[in-house]
Parts: C-alpha cells; sequence; structure tokens
C-alpha cells in the first residue's frame, strides 16, 4: 500500500442498553444546594392533587453515566459530522454552520408568508438576490424559486416545456431520456402525460448521437439529458446535441442534479440548455433529503417565461418588489407561496459566502473525484475511460471473481467507519460502485476512504467471507433486504398473535 494511503482501521461501535437497564436505587447525577430561602410546602401550595411523589420507575443513574449513554447512542447515527458520505449522485456535502446562523436571524425565520408585502421587503430582496446568482451560474434568462424538491423542479420544468409546445397548437407525444439518467426522469415525463423513449450509450458513456439524430422526430417534445451523466462524464457534444433538437422544433431539460462539477465553470444556458432544475442540497449546501424541507429551482430561457408557475417576484415602478400573479398562460402553482424560504436563504448564504470562489469549489470537488480514482484504479474495475468529472463509477468486476459484489463490499465499509456509497446505479454499470467525496472532504479523509477501500479489496481476494458477511461491528448484522422488501411486515404483531 502506498505510503501517500492513510492506513483504514475498522470502526469501533460500543453497544449500549437501555439508560433503565444502569438504574440503581440512590444513584444521582447531581445534587442540588442547600436552600437559602425558607423552605415551601409544595403539597400545600399546589395541592395535593398536582403533586407526585415521584415517577414511577424512573431511572436512577450518575452523571456519567448520563453523558455516556446518550454520547453513544448519538455515534449509532451517522452523520456529515462524524465523517464522509461517498455517496455518488446524492452529492451529501457538508453544510457550513454560517448558513444555519443566517437562516435563524430574526426577521427571517420570524417572518410570515401572509404579511403585507410592503413588511416583506427585506426577504423579497432576499430572493430576487438568489434568483439573479442561480441565473448568472446557469446561464438563463428567468427563474423559478418555487419548486420544493428536484423531482418537483423536474416535473415543473417538462410542464413548461408542455405548455410551450401546446401554446403553438402541438403538445408533442414523447420525451427522450439517456440510459445514464436518474431514475426520476422518466418517472417525471410520464406524469407529465408523455411517452418515453430510451436513447442508448455509446462505448464511452456518451449519448450515441447519431442514433439520437435519427429519433427526434415531430414527435419529441424533448431529450431530458442530465450533464454530467450519472456516470460522472460530461457529455462532449451537448451543443450538437442542443442543436439536432432545435432544429425539429423540440427543447432541451437538463437535470441539474449535478452541477456540482460545473459552477463557475460552464453555464448549461451556453451551450444549448432551455430549461433546467437545481437541487439545491447538492450544489448550494441545503439540508439534504429526509423528506424535507428542499428547495428545487428551476432556470429557464425566457420563451418560457410565460408559462412558468405563480406567483412571480417583480419589480414595481417604485423599486419595491411584489409577488405577483402570473399571466393567462402559466401552468399553475407548484407549492404554496413562493417556495420553502428557509430554504433558499441557506443557498444564498452558502452561495455568497464562495463568491466568485464558488469555481474553486467545484474545481476542488473535481480533483477528489480524480484523486480517489487514481488511487483505486486496477484495484476496482473502471468501466468507461473518459475523464471524471465530480463522482466516478467503479464496477465490482474485479471482486465477483471471489464472489464478492458491490453490496458486499459497501457493508463492509461499514465496518471502516465510512458510509456506504451508491450501490449498483447509474443501471448501466452492472455492479457499480458510485463515488462522489464533494469537495467538502480534504486529502487526508479521502485518504483514510481510499485504504479502506484498498482493505476491502485485499480482504476479498484472500478472505472474501469477511466481505461476504459484513458488517460486523454494528449492532445488527446483515438483514435478509429481499425478503423484506418481498414481505415486508408493516405492522408490530405480539408473539403468538394471529
Amino acid at each position: 500500500m502506498s505510503d501517500k494511503i492513510k492506513k483504514a482501521s475498522r470502526h469501533v461501535s460500543q453497544n449500549e442498553g437501555l439508560i433503565f437497564e444502569h438504574s440503581s436505587p440512590g444513584k444521582r447525577a447531581f445534587d442540588l444546594p442547600h436552600l437559602d430561602v425558607p423552605e415551601v410546602d409544595a403539597r400545600k401550595l399546589l395541592g395535593a392533587n398536582h403533586r407526585s411523589e415521584g415517577v414511577e420507575g424512573f431511572p436512577e443513574v450518575s452523571e456519567i453515566e448520563v453523558l455516556r449513554h446518550f454520547t453513544r447512542l448519538s455515534t449509532w447515527n451517522y452523520a456529515i459530522d462524524l465523517g464522509m458520505y461517498p455517496l455518488g449522485s446524492c452529492t451529501m456535502k457538508y453544510n457550513p454552520r454560517v448558513n444555519e446562523l443566517v437562516a435563524r436571524l430574526d426577521g427571517i425565520a420570524t417572518e410570515h408568508p401572509l404579511q403585507p408585502q410592503e413588511l416583506s421587503q427585506g426577504c423579497l430582496k432576499i430572493m430576487r438576490l438568489l434568483e439573479r446568482c442561480l441565473l448568472e451560474i446557469t446561464g438563463m434568462d428567468v427563474a423559478s424559486l418555487q419548486p420544493a424538491a428536484g423531482a418537483q423542479g423536474e416535473l415543473t420544468g417538462i410542464l413548461l416545456i408542455r405548455a410551450y409546445l401546446e401554446k403553438q397548437g402541438n403538445a408533442r407525444k414523447k420525451v427522450l431520456i439517456p440510459d445514464s439518467a436518474h431514475g426520476t426522469n422518466p418517472a417525471t415525463a410520464v406524469i407529465a402525460g408523455y411517452d418515453v423513449e430510451n436513447i442508448p450509450s455509446d462505448s464511452q458513456g456518451q449519448i450515441d448521437v447519431e442514433k439520437l439524430a435519427g429519433l427526434v422526430t415531430e414527435d419529441v417534445a424533448g431529450l431530458m439529458i442530465t450533464n454530467p451523466s450519472t456516470l460522472g462524464i460530461f457529455e462532449k457534444r451537448i451543443a450538437e446535441i442542443a442543436e439536432i433538437l432545435h432544429a425539429k422544433g423540440a427543447l432541451l431539460y437538463m437535470d441539474g442534479a449535478n452541477m456540482n462539477a460545473l459552477a463557475g465553470v460552464a453555464r448549461p444556458g451556453d451551450f444549448g440548455v432551455d430549461v433546467m432544475h437545481l437541487n439545491l442540497h447538492k450544489t448550494f449546501s441545503t439540508p439534504h433529503g429526509g423528506g424535507g424541507p428542499g428547495a428545487g429551482p428551476v432556470t429557464m430561457k425566457k420563451i418560457l417565461a410565460p408559462f412558468r408557475p405563480g406567483p412571480i417576484l417583480a419589480e414595481k415602478k417604485d423599486g419595491s418588489l411584489a409577488l405577483e400573479p402570473a399571466g393567462p398562460d402559466s401552468i399553475g402553482r407548484v407549492k404554496a407561496f413562493a417556495g420553502n424560504f428557509g430554504v433558499l436563504v441557506r443557498a444564498l448564504a452558502y452561495i455568497l459566502a464562495y463568491g466568485p470562489g464558488i469555481r474553486q469549489a467545484t474545481e476542488d470537488a473535481v480533483v477528489n473525484a480524480n484523486y480517489i480514482r487514481k488511487q483505486l484504479e486496477g484495484v476496482f474495475e473502471l468501466p468507461y475511460s473518459l475523464p471524471s468529472m465530480h463522482e466516478v463509477v467503479f464496477s465490482d468486476e474485479l471482486q465477483k471473481q471471489h464472489n464478492v459484489n458491490t453490496m458486499d463490499i459497501a457493508k463492509r465499509l461499514i465496518d471502516y467507519g465510512f458510509h456506504p456509497y451508491t450501490t449498483a446505479f447509474p443501471l448501466i454499470v452492472h455492479g457499480a460502485l458510485m463515488i462522489e467525496p464533494t469537495e467538502s472532504e480534504s486529502k487526508e479523509e479521502c485518504d483514510y476512504f481510499i485504504g479502506a477501500m484498498r482493505a476491502i479489496a485485499e480482504e476479498a481476494a484472500g478472505n472474501p467471507d469477511i466481505v461476504k458477511h459484513a458488517p460486523h461491528s454494528t449492532r445488527i448484522g446483515r438483514l435478509d433486504e429481499v425478503t423484506a422488501a418481498r414481505k415486508p411486515i408493516l405492522r408490530w404483531r405480539p408473539e403468538g398473535s394471529q
């Protein structure tokens, strides 16, 4: 193993019983000092019916037992404050604390969406500034901050395309989607009322442009493309792809989930994209997933502006801002009010903290991914040789020779103290290991991860059973995920009941 790579160490996670199991009569976490005021009989003051002598069964523990109990429990949840999330495509970067501080300021956290707009000018200016920043970063003309998630942003974008084409008299029938797309893309197209046609990738993982040209007919409404793709590869012929679509009257939609590889470096509007969404948690460091709140703003070219959802943030003659109703061609609301304001504030705080340095954040993300790629090439199979952007996709082809697959490797990674990478995606790579370090991670942290992956590869070759039955250091071992998916138990029943 190279001296540059940090030697891997297995994760230690102590078990912890219930707090009641630590209890013994008479234990105390602390003693209150003697009263320096006259004592009062609470029974007389409150009445006997309003006072209890104690809580039955309440645990009696020492101070250090309390501290260690809850500290140990806190380590059972993996978090970005604890370690690296190498999740490809999900972009689990660190959210700077300043974002949270700004979002909690008086006049921001305490504002109500139904208060008079003349009292909300500061908040409206925040939204306007964020719109301007996102438009500059994406190279677009108009923005909507309303969508509450990336998938909702996708749907908004395709509905904009549909409304635009309907206005011309023909909404068309199909949306083309590459085989390397995010899974939400075909679902979005179907929900918007379109049939989906798959575009195959060529041997380098790029869209097969020649086949695409033959498939773009008068029935095609547009192409949904992720760039860089889920392979972590930039579509080199993207401008040509846009020209093919535009020549047939179709539009180009870009899934902006991977803008963490482009922000400050390349603008989708400049290479022909007509509309796109942005996952603020992926590129601009807002809270990630868990059911929300989220935000998936959409930016678009001016031809789509009449169709955007309302209310629309507009500037009045006196220079003040107002949320005004959308025009008659609008697709209608996609979210209550004007979107998730607190999330939008966090994104703007992140952008302003970086300023022009957002380009360096992008470059650091790309450098980290390529550093990990270089250190693991030959240890894991690399199915596509084009340069990686913000993430790299390996396969388990070499480990399959020892009957070890990507899921086994991911489970074993838990024993080394890391959250698993994305397994088995994208689907065009069999046994995929999808890894994205983001710009948050230092070289030292990347080296720890590389050391763990190398160690697991050695185990797979020398003692594959250790990997196949992982994880070993967790309180619950390997679950039967297939049975859990096919025969889920959704309601607890007491033992012996029907």
